[in-house]
This record gives structure tokens, C-alpha cells and sequence, in this order.
């Protein structure tokens, strides 16, 4: 079993937490500066024009904690890190100029290509899939390649999809990562362990700033960068060991991105719009509609994305009974929450 260094996660950890909370405010000057400002919109929720270059300080925060404990660790002197790093820097430099610019989805697709093409083939691939509670495992073969660029580019644009209330993207992408490390640590992948741990830091770094009412939004350049690590960690981490239960503990660790985004698309092409058009049916836009404040709405999406994370620990330590005890208490929070919007709607007597 992979020994781990839990001193160089702690410093990965605690390097981008304070790189990001120091660099949020200077974000926010470089958003002034850059004209890169956040307009309310007729479907949106706030009030007054906001800086949304943000996700610097979480790009950042993340970086130089890599910097800091790459002397540290084998695995980074290798091709595979280099990749990515380069689709990191990447999908950065793609946000920033959406954000400034508002680019067209199909650019922003075709340059998410490459990062993800750059990623396969510097070795990061999804190379075989295990099944739940046995030993059956499946190798992908010429699947493996499409697979893993669809994997990434669908993550990258997943939580940038959550991203249209104060603090849930931030506040969603610690959870998953927090949730990603400990299964990282489970499959032994001590590469993947310290990304998990940075972004978990910088997300957590620049959150204070975020969390409503925000001063600053982290814009796609933070929303794309936090789904890329989170999509190539889970690659790293999840894909690479027989024990797993692969996809579904992966999309369980990521379901609140993962379920958003795939109902948004059924939605928009129910209704014949656009894949990627803007709509107010989002999950935390839905919560808003039924009499939840911001912060309500926020802290429900974080609890759910606590216990679906929660669930994929247990299915892969494979506890049946305690998997089935989280089931009960989901069932019984989903009955709270449905009975408190209920007495939210009764009139005042």
C-alpha cells in the first residue's frame, strides 16, 4: 500500500488557503482594472455590477501550493504532471479571457479539447472500469481516449454550470474535494491526494470573499479551473485500481455538478434551446423560486453534496450497512427540507 506524507498534504492544504484569501482582494482589483465586471442580469440574482475574475486568487492559491511541495514528490517530475499542469494553465488562461471577453461556446469547447487531449496523452487516462460490491472489472480499450476527454471537458463545464449563487461553487468544489481525497487516499495515489488537498484550500481561501453577499465572483476562469482539477484528480485517483467502484463512486463524490448539468441539458433540449444557453432551472435557482434566501439554498446544496460524498466513501469500503444508514438519513433530510418549504408557503396567520 502507497505510504502517504500527511505533513505534505497539510502544507498543500494550507499553501493555497492563504495564497488565495491574501490574492482574492488583488483579484478583485485586477477585475476593476480589466473592465471584467459582472452585470445583473434579468435571470440572475444580484442586485449591483460585481468583479468576476475572481478564480485568480484559486488559480493561484493552487499553483503555488504545487510549487511549494513539488520539490517533495517523485510523481511530480513526470510527464504526466507536466500535462497537467499545461491543461491547468490552459483552462486559466481561457477563463480569464471569457471573462474579459465573453467568448463563444464553441471556442470554449475546442480549447477544453485540447487541454483535455493533452492531459490522454501525456498518460491520464480512464483505463478500466470496476463494478459495485464484486470484482468484475472491465478494461476500456479503444474507449479509453474518448471516455476521459468527455469525462473532463464535462466536469471543467459541470461546476462552472452551479456557479449563479454567492459561494456555491466555491463552497460545493471544497466538499468534492475534500470527499475526493479521502477516496484518493483509499486507492493510494498520493499525486492526486495533493491536488485534492490545494484545491480544497484555495476553494476554502477564496470563499469568505464569495459567500453572500459576495464581493467578488470567481467568473470561468475560477468555475472551469476548479472543474478540471476535480475532473483529472478523479482520474488520477478513482480510475486507477481494481478495489473501485469507479464511475459511480466518482459521480457520486461529484453528483450535484454532475446531476445539474445533465438535467440542464435534458431541459435545453426538451425545449429545442441550445446545450449551453443560460435558463433559470438549475437546482439552486429552483430552491430560490420555492422561497429559500440565497444562503438557505446555498447551505442545502452543500449538505446534499456532503452525503453523496459521504455515500461514495462507504460504497468503497464497502459497508452495506452503513451505506444503507445514509440512505435513510438522505430520505429523512429530503422530508425536512420538503416539509419546511411547506410551512414556508402557508400564508401568515
Amino acid at each position: 500500500m502507497e505510504e502517504h506524507n500527511w505533513w505534505l498534504y497539510t502544507a498543500a492544504f494550507t499553501v493555497a488557503f492563504v495564497i488565495a484569501l491574501i490574492a482574492t482582494p488583488y483579484a478583485k482589483k485586477i477585475s476593476i482594472k480589466l473592465k471584467a465586471i459582472d452585470h445583473p442580469k434579468a435571470r440572475g440574482l444580484q442586485k449591483e455590477p460585481i468583479p468576476r475574475i475572481g478564480g485568480l486568487a484559486i488559480v493561484t492559491g493552487f499553483l503555488v501550493s504545487m510549487l511549494a511541495v513539488a520539490p517533495f514528490f517523485e510523481e511530480f517530475r513526470t510527464i504526466q504532471f507536466l500535462g497537467f499542469i499545461v491543461g491547468a494553465v490552459i483552462i486559466a488562461i481561457l477563463g480569464i479571457l471569457d471573462d474579459i471577453y465573453d467568448l463563444s461556446a464553441k471556442i470554449k469547447i475546442v480549447v477544453q479539447l485540447i487541454a483535455a487531449l493533452i492531459v490522454v496523452f501525456t498518460g491520464t487516462t480512464i483505463e478500466m472500469l470496476a463494478w459495485p460490491f464484486n470484482d468484475t472489472v472491465d478494461y476500456l480499450y479503444t474507449l479509453s481516449i474518448p471516455l476521459t476527454v468527455v469525462w473532463i471537458i464535462g466536469i471543467t463545464n459541470a461546476v462552472n454550470l452551479i456557479d449563479g449563487v454567492d459561494g456555491l461553487a466555491a463552497g460545493v468544489s471544497s466538499i468534492c474535494s475534500f470527499f475526493l481525497m479521502v477516496l484518493c487516499i483509499l486507492t493510494g495515489s498520493p499525486m492526486a491526494v495533493v491536488f485534492t488537498a490545494a484545491l480544497a484550500g484555495s476553494s476554502l481561501g477564496f470563499l469568505p470573499r464569495n459567500f453572500n453577499p459576495a464581493e467578488i465572483y470567481m467568473g470561468d476562469t475560477g468555475s472551469t479551473f476548479l472543474g478540471y482539477v476535480l475532473a483529472v484528480s478523479s482520474v488520477m485517483g478513482l480510475f486507477k485500481t481494481y478495489t473501485m467502484l469507479a464511475m459511480l463512486v466518482a459521480v457520486l463524490a461529484l453528483a450535484l455538478p454532475i446531476l445539474d448539468t445533465a438535467f440542464a441539458m435534458i431541459r435545453r433540449y426538451l425545449k429545442g434551446l441550445p446545450l449551453m444557453s443560460a435558463d433559470r432551472g438549475h437546482l439552486h435557482h429552483r430552491l430560490i423560486d420555492r422561497g429559500y434566501s440565497q444562503k438557505q439554498a446555498v447551505i442545502i446544496l452543500y449538505m446534499a453534496s456532503i452525503i453523496t460524498g459521504a455515500l461514495s466513501v462507504l460504497l468503497v469500503i464497502r459497508n452495506f450497512n452503513a451505506t444503507m444508514i445514509a440512505i435513510l438519513f438522505l430520505g429523512v433530510l429530503g422530508m425536512m427540507i420538503f416539509v419546511y418549504r411547506k410551512r414556508l408557503e402557508k400564508p401568515s396567520q
